[in-house]
Formats: C-alpha cells, structure tokens, sequence
C-alpha cells in the first residue's frame, strides 16, 4: 500500500521578525512551535551564547507540525541581516513560496506480508516501510522510528518483523505533521485487516475485534457492546518492541461506538443497496486507534512554567508551550485558576518567551498540555503552599488543611476572600512568584535496541464512516461519521471535540482530495489552493 504526503495549509504562513538589541544581542518573533529550537539555531549562526537571543511567540494561525523544524530557516536570514545592518529584519513566506519551500507530511509505501488462522486472527506479520525523506534529515529519523511504533496500532501481533528504509529524494524535506508518522504506520496494519477479511469473506471489524489486544478494565456489564465482547486477560498485551498495554480499552470503546452509530444494521443496508445499484456504491467501515503519549526523543519530555501572584490577586503566567488554534493557553489557564480556586478572569497567560522559561520543548506530540499544565499546577502549589502557612492561623487550622475555591481560602467554616490571603503573604514578605517543572515518569527508550518504554501512556478513539462512490467518475461523499474518543477527564469539551472533529476532517483530505504532484526535477507543482485541495465546509 502507498499513502501520499500532506501539506499542513496552515492559514498564516511562515514568518519571523529579528530585531537587534544593544550588546549584539537579538530579539526574535517567530511564528514557531518550538522556541527554544529557533533561539539555539540563531545563537549558532551568529556565533552568540544562548542568552544573547531572546524568542517570542504570541500565538500562531495554524501549526499541525509544519511550525515546529520551518521556522529555522527565516528566522537566520532576519538575524543574519539584522546584526549586518543594525537594523529590524522580516522575513514572510506568501502562500505558493511557503507551499514549494517548507516540508510536507512523509509520504509511505508499506509493503506486508501476513499469516493468519480461519478465525482470522494474526499469526504473524513482516513490514516494510519506505518513506521519502527529501534533501535532509529534518526530523525524518523520529517520524520514520514513530511509524514503526505504531505498525501494530489497536492488535496485538504475536510475532512481528518491522523494517524502516529513509530514502533521501531530490524535493523539499518531510517534516513533522500531525501523528507525526503514527497515522503512517496504522495504515498498514489496517490495509492488513481488511486483507484478511476479503480474504475469508467476514466482517473486517469482527477480524479487527479479534486481534484487539487485552482489555484493561470493563466498564459494567454489556459495556464492551456489539456482537464481539471484550478479550479479558489477566496479563497485558505487549508491543513489538515490548511495552505493556496496560490501559487497553478499545474493546469497550469500538463496541459501544458500533451499539450508538448501528452498525450491523447499516451493513446489511448497505450489502443490500450495493447488490441493487450499479454505479453509486456505498461502504462503511470502522477503524480504531491506539496513539502513543510521548516524545520518543525521551529528553524532550520535560517542561517549565513561571508563575506570579500580584499582591491585588490577580495571577501571571508563562509557560514553554506555545499556542496555535489548539486552545493550550486556555487550558493551561484553567489548571491555574483550579489550583489558586480562582475565576478564569484573574489568570493572564503572557506570550511564550525563552527569557522567562528556558529550555522547553516544542509543543507537539500531542503533549502540550500534559506537560505545561502539570509545570503550572507545581508552580501554582508551591504558591498556594506559601499561603497557606500565613493564613493558617487565622483560619485556627493546619496549612494543610487549607483549601483554594469558590475565591475564597477555607479551612472548614473560616474563609477570607484569595486576595485577601495574597494581601496577607504580600505582607508578610513571602513569595508569591514560583517555578514548575515536570519531567514525564516511567519513560525508558533504546532507540538502538528497539525496545523499552517509549510513552507513558495510549490515546483510544475510533471513527465509523459511512461513504459512497460514484464509479463511473470516483466522486465520492462522506455521508456520516460517528467518532468516539476517550479523552480522561477533559480539562475542557468544547475544545477536545473541536481537535477531535478538526483531526478527523484533516485525515480524511489526506486520504482522500489532498494529492501533492513533484515533477522529476524535484519541483512541487500543487502549490496553490488552485490545484491542492483540502476538504472544503461542504
């Protein structure tokens, strides 16, 4: 099977602004999902200390990967200019440069080979993969490593062979894209289902229901759903390069999706309809997903936030997460007024800025807000700690039976108003200014080796779409989708179901009308909306 690249169409395209400061030094605004990376890259060019350059980013329209590596090359040519001249740089890509210059989605040929029993249950399977890097690296060694992670997706395979070639090609180098090379590496072991279910002439959700791994819990009785209940073990599964699957719950999770969006029926309307219809077929189909929660670059899983609470009340924060349409900020800011037991109103986000936090990580891989936020919620803590020893007394309770909510600090029926207790600590010369740090538990990966720990948990959802075609001219619709993730405890619903709806839009282009067109010299010729097309409102 081959599956093409992707590009990100971010709606603000690529720009950097570097102004000089006395001393040599450099002010940088990038529009980057990785700052620290952009102040690294600068000082290196310019033969400066890290210190020297100071990278800030308010916000970006648009990311999906494609900000996290592209952003380098601008934001050296302004520095480069602005030290020459001593005067501000900027640099914008318009919408056809960014196109042909920045990179794209990897694009992947994944070549299989399958055993299997009459039930259709896996035996054994032998990938290959192939993905065409372009003229350098960029970050197609972890892209390439991510899809061998994920070449077992939702199944557990009880014998596995996964080889990775990267190909250096004469066009623009892949970069990061949203999955970052998961969605890759699924796409081969569920072109492998639905092989073994035309094959044997079943249901491809019921051969992929066999092969599911072990369920971790079930959520009552008849949770799992659907005609196939949940495989129950006393042992986790375990993926080919040998992590546990201790938190499987895709049993449940597909079982109850196929109960709410009525499969069974659907298909056999759908087997009936086909059989009378010549031209316009339909089909449905339902996929599950088991994603990886963490960088496989292990160092990268740390992070930092600074805090401040002014002596009115009101809180300050910054964190090394950056903003891109995803709503980290939002989120973030929820976990600080949790903590502090404050309005939302008092909390001010400041754009992310090396000088205040150094040393982050790009905000990608799906942890963003794992990281940032549990950076915040230590340095929010230590804060409510301090105050809490002040106000204990006053409140004839233990520090550590005092409690933030409701805007008010309580211990049992005694309350004063938060910036009350501020007031107080302000008073009695304590700190009300704090750092967090968060570095991800239980990680261990050897690259190397192929094996170990490599994220500290899964993310489980499943999609069952419903599509027709036209095959005298291949149009085709989407007619319905039911979507089903389970997303813990949703710091906020409202923006997980927008990712949620977003994602699965920006999957079904690159599947579907996305289709980018190099010619043999290397040169990209779908460089506009005019001939890339991303799925419209429609």
């Amino acid at each position: 099977i081959e599956v093409g690249g992707q590009e990100h169409f971010y709606l603000e395209g690529q720009a950097a602004l570097v102004s000089p400061q006395e001393n040599g030094d450099m002010v940088v605004q990038s529009s980057t999902q990785h700052p620290t990376e952009i102040q690294h890259k600068v000082a290196d060019a310019l033969g400066l200390p890290m210190h020297a350059v100071r990278v800030e980013v308010r916000r970006m329209g648009g990311g999906f990967g494609g900000k996290e590596s592209q952003g380098n090359a601008l934001a050296i040519a302004c520095a480069v200019v602005a030290a020459r001249s001593g005067r501000p740089a900027k640099m914008r890509y318009d919408r056809d440069d960014d196109f042909i210059i920045t990179g794209k989605r990897h694009d992947i040929r994944v070549d299989y080979r399958a055993g299997f029993d009459h039930e259709g249950r896996v035996l054994g399977v032998d990938f290959t993969h192939y993905l065409r890097c372009g003229w350098s690296m960029d970050l197609s060694l972890p892209v390439a490593d991510r899809a061998m992670l994920h070449a077992d997706n939702a199944y557990d395979l009880p014998v596995a062979r996964i080889t990775s070639h990267r190909l250096r090609t004469n066009m623009a180098s892949a970069t990061a894209f949203r999955g970052f090379g998961g969605p890759q590496g699924m796409v081969g072991i569920e072109r492998v289902m639905d092989h073994i279910a035309h094959v044997l002439g079943r249901d491809p959700f019921e051969v992929r229901r066999r092969n599911y791994y072990a369920e971790a819990r079930a959520e009552g009785p008849g949770a799992s759903g659907g005609s196939f209940p949940a495989k129950m073990k006393d042992a986790p599964g375990v993926t080919p390069y040998g992590m546990a699957v201790e938190d499987f719950i895709l049993g449940t999770l597909t079982g109850r999706l196929a109960q709410s969006c009525d499969y069974d029926r659907r298909r056999a309307e759908i087997a009936a309809w086909n059989a009378a219809q010549p031209v316009l077929k339909r089909g449905i189909a339902l996929s599950p997903v088991k994603f990886g929660i963490s960088f496989t670059l292990t160092h990268l899983n740390q992070a930092g936030a600074l805090v401040h609470v002014y002596q009115d009340g009101s809180i300050q924060m910054n964190h090394g997460g950056t903003e891109m349409g995803q709503g980290l900020f939002q989120k973030v800011a929820q976990v600080a007024a949790t903590r502090f037991g404050v309005g939302i109103d008092r909390v001010k986000i400041t754009a992310t800025d090396t000088g205040k936090v150094p040393n982050t990580s790009a905000t990608a891989a799906s942890s963003g807000t794992d990281l940032n936020g549990m950076a915040v919620k230590a340095a929010c803590d230590e804060i409510c700690g301090r105050i809490a020893a002040i106000v204990a007394p006053d409140l004839q309770a233990q520090p550590r039976d005092v409690v933030f909510e409701g805007g008010m600090v309580r211990a049992g029926t005694a309350a004063m108003p938060f910036e009350q207790a501020v007031a107080k600590a302000y008073m009695a010369r304590v700190s009300l200014s704090a750092t967090g740090f968060y570095r991800t538990p239980k990680i261990a990966w050897d690259r190397i080796a192929g094996h170990g720990r490599p994220f500290l948990y899964f993310a489980y959802g499943a999609a069952c779409s419903e599509v027709v075609i036209d095959t005298l001219t291949g149009e085709n619709r989407i007619l319905r989708t039911d979507i089903l993730h389970d997303a813990g405890a949703s710091l906020n619903p409202a923006l997980d179901i927008g990712q949620i709806e977003g994602g699965f839009v920006q999957g079904a282009g690159w599947l579907t009308t996305e289709d980018l067109v190099w010619d043999g010299q290397g040169r990209l010729r779908t460089h506009a909306p005019s001939t890339y097309k991303i799925p419209a409102c429609s």
